[in-house]
């Protein structure tokens, strides 16, 4: 095993190669898959040298009992981080709760985070909100609200020039999710390299040097699995159906093939032509389609972090 997690038992071998932290935003529901999903790409990209991973999260983002107790037993306070600088500071997106990014509860914590960054940590990592976070932080660039979810699996265009990008293998495909956007455009003019882009859905990774960091910034999730879109959309549906929410749910393009395409497809225009109903959801078999979804994006997504992780200076000498 290649990742030491800190608060748990050392199961690595060798000695620390980088020092990664992670700030884990996410909402309750994909909190534990989100850690898994970013813990398990940071490892596979570290070529099976040792990556130490601490774990946090912002104060301001609700949280139900339950995973208060994971985190009061194996995360650290954000003090803990600054006390000792990682390698990598990686900071998920989050769900947004406010019309400008700027009134969430966490913002002042995650404003700090990032302009500290910039300052002390070789190498930031800026998921989705995170992503248009640092947009607003280190740019005054704003996000835009969409007119409806971009969701699902997208084709990229690639700067093979990028460092990041070396040894990538084309085509590349690369899932989205996400309810705001800052244009292609606007992030070209704040100085950013945009080595992955969609004709479809715009720039999905985009690096630049900030203070002594080299900042990257995802607007894509090639973190996610297989399954991810299929159970976000499978939440979005329930909660439409259930009247939690009003707004139409979106179906992800791309997340499935073939006949379970054609049957997510039917399923939504039933429930968008009129059948509001829960049991019109409740019988479809979500967790079978998901199961068998494609995974295209994972070559990608390895060897961007295996990038990512080499282009970080080793500190030990």
């Amino acid at each position: 095993m290649s990742v030491r997690l800190a608060g748990l038992p050392d199961r690595s071998e060798g000695p620390v190669r980088w020092r990664c932290a992670l700030v884990n935003n996410m909402p309750d529901a994909a909190f534990g898959a989100t850690e898994r999903q970013f813990v398990g790409l940071i490892e596979a990209g570290s070529g099976g040298r040792t990556v130490e991973i601490t774990r946090h999260t912002m104060p301001g983002v609700p949280r139900s009992a339950r995973v208060r107790d994971r985190i009061a037993a194996g995360y650290c306070s954000l003090d803990d981080l600054y006390v000792n600088p990682p390698d990598l500071l990686v900071v998920t997106g989050s769900n947004p709760i406010e019309s400008r990014i700027e009134d969430e509860a966490y913002w002042s914590d995650l404003h700090g985070l990032l302009k500290w960054g910039s300052d002390h940590v070789p190498a930031m990592l800026l998921s989705c909100l995170s992503a248009h976070a640092g947009l607003a932080v280190f740019d005054g660039v704003e996000r835009t609200t969409l007119a409806a979810k971009c969701t699902g699996v997208f084709a990229q265009d690639v700067d093979l020039t990028h460092p990041l990008a070396a040894r990538f293998h084309t085509p590349v495909l690369l899932p989205h999710s996400r309810l705001n956007t800052v244009p292609l455009d606007a992030v070209r003019a704040a100085g950013y390299q945009v080595l992955l882009q969609s004709a479809a859905v715009g720039w999905s990774v985009a690096s630049k040097t900030v203070g002594q960091s080299m900042v990257v910034l995802m607007q894509s999730h090639p973190e996610y699995d297989p399954t991810s879109l299929v159970r976000e959309y499978a939440r979005d549906l329930r909660r439409y159906v259930y009247r939690e929410r009003d707004e139409l749910p979106c179906l992800p393009t791309n997340c499935v093939i073939g006949t379970d395409w054609d049957r997510l497809h039917r399923l939504h225009t039933r429930v968008l032509g009129g059948e509001r109903d829960p049991a019109v959801v409740a019988g479809f078999p979500f967790d079978e389609v998901g199961g068998r979804a494609a995974w295209p994006w994972r070559g990608a997504a390895l060897r961007l972090y295996a990038n990512l992780l080499a282009a970080i200076p080793d500190r030990s000498g």
